[in-house]
């Protein structure tokens, strides 16, 4: 007889390897996307528009996933469909080289890849739901291998390009999504318990008219906004300053060398404080990284350590999220409730930051930009204990007969060892 955990061990091998594919092909084309369109002639208005553009499929992509996952209980089937349309669309990269062409390419690529994040991270806290959220190590370990997917594949694209040229770009983009179908091929088809009931989807609105969720959220939000500064803004601001390009990219390095080691201690970590208070350590940890940026980005040892804090304010932050969002979406909801967060945390935040960011560069100078990111991420703080505050006192609201319903049990910070 086969053993349980042997058999989910390998279920999650799996998950792991989707997680690891999809986070390389992103790892080739949010750094290397801007230079093949400059050498297709694209002016740098261009460039900036195009490459903006998976920030606004984001709005509206993930959510019409998470529907569809939710209503069709096809989760692991939607997740191959997205695969096999980001294929596609990096195909068609190989046929077209003006603005406009590349334009509505980039469009479907990201509105299919769109999808495969909230339908695998439902799909996955499906897997392992515990009582209350999901089990915290094997989250970790298979969450690692995104971030390792995405260094190496920055790593030895950034080497294939430099030999063979950037006019391979899309032969790489094609090559790491078809990948992720083949991943994505190798997933075991999943089945929520209502997944032959005629009972339609509960709606998702009232969930998140609750204080303690919408106040979730906003914690969210704010978070994120304060790490566009860093996403859009820290490798110019660094060169501005006289570091080098291999020091700028060395100090990427150990951020997502930091995450890694996050995700692989998580469950040990995650067992020292409830997960809302993770969410609260994330906040502050942001608001003190991006002010020592501000002020003190001179000091190489200085960016060192606000890189090292990256384990908390993105690593720690992201698996809150996961656990939470799990909590307040459960069953029928889970898949909108991934969406939602990618929308509001990734979406929104990644317009604004990116115009703003632009905006007080432009008048105020680039410190300015990771001081106002300090002065966000407190906001956050602020969100996110309000949200725990409000959590605490949460009523018994009306259940779906197929779900239960998780803001409606004591939070876990009542019960945190």
């Amino acid at each position: 007889m086969k053993n349980p955990a042997s058999a989910q061990g390998g279920v999650l091998l799996r998950f792991a390897a989707v997680s690891g594919t999809y986070f390389a092909a992103m790892g080739v084309f949010a750094p290397y996307a801007p230079l093949w369109f400059q050498s297709l002639g694209m002016s740098t208005l261009a460039i900036g528009a195009v490459s903006s553009l998976q920030s606004w499929t984001r709005v509206f992509a993930p959510y019409a996933w998470g529907w569809l996952g939710d209503h069709s209980g096809k989760r692991v089937e939607l997740i191959r469909i997205a695969a096999a349309g980001a294929v596609l669309s990096a195909l068609a990269l190989l046929g077209v080289n003006a603005a406009l062409p590349v334009a509505v390419v980039t469009v479907l690529l990201f509105m299919a890849n769109g999808g495969v994040v909230p339908l695998y991270e439902a799909a996955l806290a499906h897997l392992l739901a515990t009582g209350r959220g999901i089990d915290p190590a094997r989250y970790g370990r298979v969450r690692m291998w995104g971030s390792i997917g995405f260094i190496c594949s920055v790593l030895a694209c950034g080497a294939l390009l430099q030999w063979l040229g950037i006019a391979a770009f899309p032969w790489l983009v094609a090559a790491l999504n078809a990948l992720l179908l083949g991943a994505a091929l190798r997933l075991p088809p999943q089945r929520d318990e209502w997944h032959d009931d005629a009972t339609p989807a509960p709606p998702v609105l009232g969930r998140l008219r609750q204080p303690a969720v919408a106040w979730f959220f906003a914690s969210i939000f704010f978070t994120v906004l304060a790490h566009t500064a860093m996403y859009a803004f820290m490798s110019l601001y660094l060169v501005e300053l006289g570091y080098s390009k291999a020091a700028v990219g060395a100090l990427w390095a150990v951020a997502t060398g930091a995450e890694i080691v996050f995700f692989w201690q998580q469950g040990r970590w995650f067992r020292r404080l409830a997960t809302e208070r993770w969410l609260q350590v994330a906040a502050a940890a942001t608001a003190l990284r991006f002010a020592a940026v501000a002020g003190l980005a001179a000091w190489p040892l200085v960016l060192v350590l606000a890189q090292v804090a990256h384990a908390l304010t993105f690593a720690a932050h992201h698996a809150a999220c996961i656990d939470l969002v799990q909590r307040h979406f459960p069953g029928r909801l889970r898949g909108r409730g991934q969406a939602l967060y990618t929308i509001l945390g990734y979406g929104f935040s990644g317009v604004l930051g990116g115009v703003a960011g632009g905006w007080i560069i432009e008048r105020l100078g680039y410190a300015a930009v990771f001081w106002a990111a300090a002065g966000v991420a407190t906001l956050a703080l602020g969100c996110g204990w309000q949200a725990q505050r409000l959590g605490r006192r949460l009523p018994h609201a009306e259940q779906d007969p197929h779900v239960q319903v998780a803001a409606s049990q004591p939070s876990r910070s009542e019960n945190a060892r």
